[in-house]
C-alpha cells in the first residue's frame, strides 16, 4: 500500500486538529454558507484563531512560521469534507505571500497578522473581462499623480472579492511598455471609489464569495506598491506555480474523498438484489478512479516535495495543475454515474463535488495555457 512521506508527527497531531475543525466549524454551516453565497466572517476569525491561517508566514507577522505543508494540510481537509466555500488557501497562500515577498516593511508589519488572525481577509484581482489566462492583457491602470497612484479599470471572477478587506492588485502603470508596464499594488477595500459588485452566481464553489470590482479614480499611496514599479509581471509569474500546485493537491484530495463516498455508496446500496459493487462493471471502474487517485497523490506529493525546496518550476507545475484537474473532472463523472439518480441531487457531496471540479480546469491558467507552457518546454521554444 502506498504510504506518504512527507508527515511528521507534528503534521499529524495539526491534521487531527483541523480535521475536528472543520467538521465542528465548517461543515455544520457550510449548506447555509451556498444559499448567502459567502463564508461568514466569525468562521474566518475562528480559523485564524486556530492557526489554519497563514501557517507559513513567519512569526514576527503572526503566523507560525511552519512550512507549506502545514497550508496543504488546510487545503486537503476542507476539499475532503467537500468544503470549497472558505478562501483560505488563496488568502494565505497566494495573497499574504505577494505581500511577504514585495512589500515594504510597513506594509507587511500592517496586514500579515491581521491576516494570520482572520480579521483581514485578503484577495488578488488578476483577471479582467477581456483577460483571464493572457496577463499581459490587463487594461486596468494605476497613474502617478504626486505621492499616489489613481486607479480605473475593473475586475471579475475574483475570490474572496466579497469579504475581501484588501487585495493584490495587477495593473498596468506604463501601459506603453506592455507585460513590462504591469505592476502590482495593494488596495484597501475602504478606499474611496473602490465598489464591489454582486456576488456571482456560479455552477459549482457556491459558498465562495465571487464578484467583479470597479475601480473609478482610487487614490492609493505610492507606498502601497509591491516591489519595484514595472515588475508585476514577473512577480505574478514567480508566484503562480505554487498557485498551480494548490489546485493540484486540493484535487488529489477531492478525488481521495469522492473514491471513499462512492465505495460507501456502492457496498450499501442495491439493484437485482445485490449490491451495486458486486457488479463487474462497479469493481473495474472503482479500480480504475484507486489507479488514478493514487498516480496523482504520488506525483503532487513528489510536487510538494519539490517546491519545498524550491526546485518546482512553471513547467512543472503547470503539468501538475492540468493532470490533477482534468482527471479529477473524469473520474467524478464516473463516481456520480455510480450514485445513479442519486449523484444528481445536491444534498449528495458527490454531486457538489462534482459541480465544484469544473473550474479547476480553468481558474489560475485554463488548461489550453499549461498545454502552451509544457509544449514549449517539450520543444526548446518553436513556435
Amino acid at each position: 500500500m502506498f504510504e506518504r512521506t512527507l508527515f511528521n508527527e507534528e503534521h499529524d497531531m495539526f491534521r487531527e486538529m483541523v480535521r475536528r475543525f472543520v467538521e465542528k466549524e465548517i461543515s455544520p454551516y457550510h449548506a447555509e454558507w451556498e444559499k448567502d453565497g459567502r463564508v461568514s466572517r466569525e468562521a474566518w476569525r475562528k480559523a485564524g484563531e486556530n492557526g489554519l491561517l497563514c501557517a507559513a508566514m513567519p512569526e514576527e507577522y503572526g503566523g507560525a512560521g511552519a512550512d507549506f505543508v502545514f497550508s496543504m494540510i488546510v487545503m486537503e481537509e476542507l476539499a475532503r469534507a467537500g468544503a470549497m466555500g472558505p478562501g483560505f488557501s488563496l488568502h494565505s497562500d497566494i495573497v499574504a505571500p505577494y505581500i511577504l515577498h514585495y512589500g515594504s516593511d510597513e506594509l507587511k508589519a500592517k496586514w500579515l497578522p491581521k491576516m494570520a488572525a482572520g480579521e483581514v481577509i485578503g484577495a488578488i484581482a488578476m483577471t479582467e473581462p477581456a483577460a483571464g489566462s493572457d496577463v499581459q492583457g490587463i487594461k486596468t491602470t494605476a497613474v502617478r499623480d504626486g505621492d499616489e497612484f489613481v486607479i480605473n479599470g475593473q475586475k471579475v471572477f475574483i475570490t474572496n472579492g466579497g469579504n475581501c478587506d484588501i487585495l493584490v492588485l495587477a495593473c498596468k502603470t506604463d501601459p506603453s511598455q506592455g507585460a513590462k508596464g504591469t505592476s502590482l499594488i495593494l488596495v484597501e477595500a475602504d478606499r474611496a471609489g473602490f465598489t464591489k459588485g454582486k456576488l456571482l452566481e456560479k455552477v459549482g464553489w457556491k459558498a465562495q464569495d465571487t464578484a467583479e470590482l470597479f475601480f473609478d479614480n482610487v487614490r492609493v499611496p505610492v507606498g502601497n506598491l509591491l516591489g519595484a514599479e514595472g515588475r508585476g509581471f514577473y512577480q505574478l509569474m514567480e508566484q503562480l506555480p505554487q498557485e498551480r500546485l494548490i489546485q493540484a493537491v486540493r484535487a488529489s484530495a477531492a478525488l481521495e474523498a469522492a473514491l471513499e463516498w462512492t465505495v460507501d455508496h456502492t457496498s450499501q446500496r442495491k439493484a437485482f438484489g445485490r449490491s451495486i459493487a458486486d457488479f463487474q462493471n462497479t469493481r473495474f471502474k472503482l479500480a480504475e478512479i484507486k489507479a488514478q487517485a493514487v498516480v496523482m497523490r504520488v506525483f503532487t506529493d513528489k510536487c510538494l516535495e519539490m517546491h519545498l525546496e524550491k526546485k518546482l518550476d512553471a513547467v512543472d507545475a503547470a503539468l501538475a495543475k492540468m493532470v490533477t484537474s482534468e482527471t479529477l473532472c473524469k473520474c467524478l463523472d464516473d463516481c456520480l454515474q455510480m450514485f445513479g439518480g442519486y449523484g444528481y441531487m445536491w444534498e449528495y457531496p458527490v454531486a457538489r463535488a462534482w459541480a465544484d471540479a469544473r473550474v479547476g480546469r480553468i481558474a489560475g491558467g485554463t488548461g489550453e495555457i499549461m498545454r502552451e507552457i509544457i509544449g514549449r518546454a517539450v520543444t526548446g521554444g518553436a513556435k
